[in-house]
Formats: structure tokens, sequence, C-alpha cells
């Protein structure tokens, strides 16, 4: 079984949420900081990393035009010391309409906001200025072991981005179990939902105390089953 192509066709058939991902990963997995600019979009997918530098985004393009393999992933742009925007309208153009990329998410600024806001673009960020980067190299290359740090975090994990921000699935936990918690991470919300809406019980006694697995609400194989996921 290829486990990158079951989780994300589950992931996309069932809108499962970056904070139900979150959940399946125990609370964790978020990148810190980023938020979606355009509301109401949801994406999900393999990650494709590059890096911006020293307030320059000449390492950017340099890494869009001689790399390849940038279709149908999401684009992670990693910010090593920028605090300005990295690009704006016209690389999110290029990487979305000739890389054929899927999104775009950057732990950094972007600029020309009105233009990536009005086109749609489905980007995570940090936030927006006015105020990019230079087109020049603008300082000391990038550590070599730096680099191999962040290709081997990033590339070929899985992020899930929507209007709660983004988190990624790193690739050690692409595997049989992350397929069995993502088939019952969404019974098990129809579940609470049902509990709290339909017969009335409490928050408390719903998550926190989890009741429903007395009793014979449910059939025994799906408890035993919801009772695995939770363990």
């Amino acid at each position: 079984m290829n486990y990158m192509i079951e989780a994300l066709n589950l992931i996309e058939a069932n809108k499962i949420s970056s904070t139900e991902i979150g959940d399946v990963l125990g609370k964790t997995g978020q990148i810190e900081g980023v938020h979606a600019l355009n509301q109401g979009m949801f994406k999900a997918g393999e990650v494709k990393v590059v890096y911006a530098i020293n307030n320059s985004n000449y390492e950017v393009h340099k890494q869009l035009a001689e790399g390849d393999g940038f279709k149908d992933k999401i684009l992670f742009i990693y910010n090593v010391n920028c605090d300005r925007a990295i690009f704006g309208d016209l690389v999110s153009k290029y990487i979305m309409l000739y890389k054929r990329a899927k999104a775009i998410v950057v732990n950094g600024k972007l600029r020309d906001a009105h233009t990536l806001i009005k086109e749609k673009y489905p980007i995570w960020l940090e936030d927006v200025s006015p105020i990019g980067c230079v087109n020049h190299i603008n300082g000391p290359e990038i550590d070599s072991s730096l680099l191999a740090e962040i290709k081997e975090k990033y590339d070929s994990s899985i992020m899930v981005c929507d209007d709660s921000g983004v988190v990624m699935i790193p690739k050690d936990k692409i595997n049989e179990k992350l397929i069995t918690k993502l088939q019952f991470i969404e019974f098990q919300e129809d579940i609470w939902f049902y509990c709290v809406d339909t017969l009335k019980m409490s928050t408390y006694d719903t998550v926190c105390l989890k009741k429903y697995l007395e009793g014979d609400l449910l059939d025994k194989k799906l408890l035993d089953k919801l009772a695995e996921f939770q363990s």
C-alpha cells in the first residue's frame, strides 16, 4: 500500500480538518504562526520545500527555475532570516499557474496582498507587508547542514491547510497506524455531536469521560475500534 496516496485520499474525500489532524497527531504538528490569507479554502498534499534567506528572494527564484517536482505539491517556503515580504503576486502566479503547485505555505510574509486576495490564491502565511525582499544575493549561503535538516523534515511530509491554519504530518508517521486513525477520526466526531445534540449528554460526559463507550449505544465492533483509537 502507498500510505501517502491512501492518507491523502482519506483526508481529501472526507475534508479532514487541520484540527482533526492535530488530534490524530496527539495535539502536535502545527506550523506555528501561519494562517490562511483567503477564507474557506481547504488543501492537503505532499510537501515540497524551498528556502528564502537573508531578506532576499534570489534563492527562491533560483530553486523554482532549476527545480522540478512542484506539480500538485504544497510548496513550503522555509524562512531563514527574512523579516520582509519574501515575494508577491508575480511569484505566486508563477508557482500556482506555471509550476502547478497545489498551495503555498510560508512561515514568513508576502506582499501584494490585495492581488493575492483578489485572485483567491491558496496561500497560508504569517503576515503581509508592502516591503519586499531584494532579488540578489544578500548574505552568506545557507549552511549545508541546515538545508539538509530542512529537506529531511519537510520534503515528502503531508500538510493539511484550512481556516484554522496548517498542520504537518511528518513522513515517518505516514504509515498504517495513520490510516487507521484517519478512518475513525471523522466517526469519533460524529459520535460526539450525536451524544451532545441527540442524547443531550454534557461535553464532559462525552469528551472527557467517554460514556458512549459504555452500554449498548454503539455496535461492539465499532466500540472496540474506537477504544483502540483512543488508547
